[in-house]
């Protein structure tokens, strides 16, 4: 099955992560960047439009062949239904409608949610926290594959397989790494998905449904935009284990790729974080950054360096609440 990476371990660090000092420094320096913080005016609309673009979609896949279904799910669809799991990253963020408004921004989140086809915003809330709270954390980011997944999927082909069941991975990581209880607000983002499938199979059968999960399926496993998933936090470049990606995909995506920008100031919305690049430019141009995301899948499946252990993780000591 080909020749396997070299690494067969992660790469572990005893250090704080960069983003909290940055956020420090270049806030000392630009204090005008807290002005972008805050929620986007114009997130609900654009999410909106793209929920009734697909559910216009799920009418008119109805009567076509499943190799059509098929097709446009992974070719349109599943690159809107992708797209708004990053509008539901950002609403996680309550840059919907605010900090002060959090309950609104979790309903909304479960609204973009309906395009696709299965509960994903209200558990992807739970868990993101943790991840710039501890990113790299040991037991606490889920973002990091599991021991099993960096030893086994070590060779271009299992590499591939890894990358197109990325989405499952992804789902059931939290239930091994770090279980917590499911949370009233899981339940009601469950069933409010439900209900919705539900109407739409009542109206237009069975095809839109597999449009929608399928779509969601394939373009978050090997696609070209899920390239950002490898190129966030992969370890391209021994000890960097955060990268910008600046390219034309980012007009699709909320502007994901500007990823540096978004942990060192998690509360600025996506559409702003370009102002944040632009005016702590010093700060970012000499870091090392991603100029495609299908290099990236590319180099991360042939690169014997690369490989699910190409992760930064870390020890967090936890003070218990009595």
């Amino acid at each position: 099955m080909g020749k396997a990476t070299g690494r067969w371990d992660f790469e572990w660090v005893y250090n704080e992560q960069p983003h909290t000092s940055r956020r420090k420094e270049i806030l000392a320096k630009y204090p005008q960047i807290k002005s972008l913080m805050g929620h986007d005016p114009q997130l609900k609309w654009v999410v909106l439009g793209m929920v009734l673009t697909q559910i216009l979609a799920c009418y008119l896949v109805c009567d076509l062949s499943w190799k059509w279904v098929f097709f446009w799910a992974y070719t349109f669809g599943g690159c809107i239904n992708h797209s708004l799991t990053l509008a539901i990253h950002d609403i996680s963020h309550n840059v919907a409608f605010g900090n002060k408004q959090a309950r609104w921004n979790r309903w909304f989140a479960m609204f973009a949610n309906i395009p696709i086809g299965l509960p994903y915003s209200a558990s992807f809330k739970k868990y993101h926290v943790d991840h710039h709270r501890y990113l790299g954390g040991d037991g606490l980011d889920v973002d990091i594959p599991t021991d099993l997944e960096g030893w086994f999927f070590s060779t271009p082909l299992r590499k591939v397989v890894w990358l197109f069941f990325q989405p499952f991975f992804y789902a059931l990581r939290p239930l091994v790494v770090n279980p917590k209880p499911v949370t009233r607000l899981e339940m009601m983002n469950a069933l409010v998905q439900f209900v919705v499938d539900c109407v739409i199979y009542y109206l237009w059968g069975m095809k839109p449904i597999i449009y929608l999960i399928a779509g969601s399926i394939l373009c978050m496993g090997l696609h070209p935009i899920s390239g950002h998933f490898i190129a966030e936090h992969y370890m391209f470049l021994k000890g960097h284990e955060t990268y910008s990606y600046y390219g034309p995909l980012n007009s699709i995506t909320f502007n994901v790729g500007y990823h540096m920008e978004h942990h060192d100031f998690p509360s600025i919305p996506g559409s702003k974080l370009p102002l944040v690049k632009e005016i702590a430019a010093e700060y970012y141009d000499s870091l090392p950054q991603h100029t495609s995301w299908v290099r990236v899948l590319w180099d991360f499946v042939f690169d014997d360096s690369i490989g699910p252990y190409a992760r930064i993780k870390r020890q967090y000591k936890l003070v218990k609440q009595e």
